[in-house]
């Protein structure tokens, strides 16, 4: 069986080669390798070579995000033809088992365009099995089911470890690059709906997620485009419904006050510019100026 991997690299390519060299030894799935350098740099990309013969590497002159640099390989496996294909973040892993567990449910359901395994973290804890519509939920992490069917319909999913049909994004078309980081799979989600596909989580299949090696940047480029990104997911899908939106920028200034007056400044600084940029529809990549703002700048 073959499948076409897409896993973005930005400044880790020591984490990029521990995900991925074990996918090397995999017996029955015949893994395409895409590594899309999202302009690392140091010498990742000499590094990522060395290490994983027969790689495929998308160098980006810019930081296009995970949405941008997704979409670099994914086009890159659509002309490959129309084997599966696994997005696959450097902070996790999975098995073979795995991934042949979640290519038979896409063959045995034509309907289902993205599906995940169960989620944990490096402790064994269960992350997520999928996720709610952003426009009517705080927290979208689906973590419990009311049965015990091993396939399940979900509104969205994540992009940490996703097979995806090739058929789905020929339709449906590729992720919505203004997001840049966060939501753009919720998006890709509804659209899928919209043209007759769902999302499904195969609790029979697992991968795990070190969610740890993010942690610096949480509590303020992780927190904008959070932010920021459900005002463009509201403008995309929800764009007459004046009272969600209002209803979300009354909670977004709710929240920004609440973080100041509970001695989180950095936080409270990246939701105040992410509300600011989600109403003036300033959208894409602000990684330095968002940084640059929460630690006291001015946002240009």
């Amino acid at each position: 069986m073959n499948v076409s991997v897409v896993l973005l690299n930005w400044n880790a390519a020591e984490d990029t080669i521990t995900c991925l060299r074990p996918l090397l030894a995999w017996r029955q799935v015949r893994p395409f390798l895409i590594v899309v350098d999202n302009a690392s740099e140091g010498d990742d990309v000499a590094q990522i070579e060395s290490s994983l013969p027969g790689v495929q590497i998308v160098q980006n002159a810019t930081n296009e995000g995970f949405s941008g640099g997704s979409n670099r390989g994914m086009a890159v496996a659509l002309i490959q033809g129309d084997a599966p294909i696994l997005l696959l973040n450097n902070d996790a892993m999975i098995e073979e088992t795995a991934v042949l567990r979640l290519i038979q449910t896409l063959a045995e359901n034509p309907k289902i365009g993205m599906v995940v395994p169960q989620l944990f973290d490096e402790d064994g804890g269960l992350v997520a099995v999928g996720g709610k519509n952003p426009a009517f939920h705080t927290q979208t992490r689906v973590k419990t089911f009311p049965n015990s069917d091993p396939v399940q319909v979900v509104e969205t999913i994540s992009g940490t470890a996703v097979l995806i049909q090739p058929a789905m994004l020929r339709q449906v078309g590729l992720l919505d690059e203004r997001f840049f980081f966060s939501t753009e799979m919720a998006d890709l989600s509804l659209r899928a709906r919209q043209h007759g596909f769902v999302c499904a989580v195969d609790r029979r299949a697992a991968a795990s997620h070190t969610i740890s090696r993010s942690a610096p940047l949480r509590n303020s480029l992780y927190v904008y485009y959070i932010v920021r990104n459900r005002l463009l997911f509201l403008r995309n899908h929800y764009r007459w419904r004046l009272g969600l939106r209002g209803f979300w920028w009354a909670y977004t200034v709710a929240l920004a006050l609440k973080l100041r007056l509970s001695g989180e400044p950095v936080t409270a600084r990246a939701v105040w510019l992410a509300l600011q940029d989600g109403v003036n529809g300033r959208f894409g990549g602000q990684n330095e100026r968002v940084l640059a703002y929460c630690q006291g700048g001015i946002a240009g």
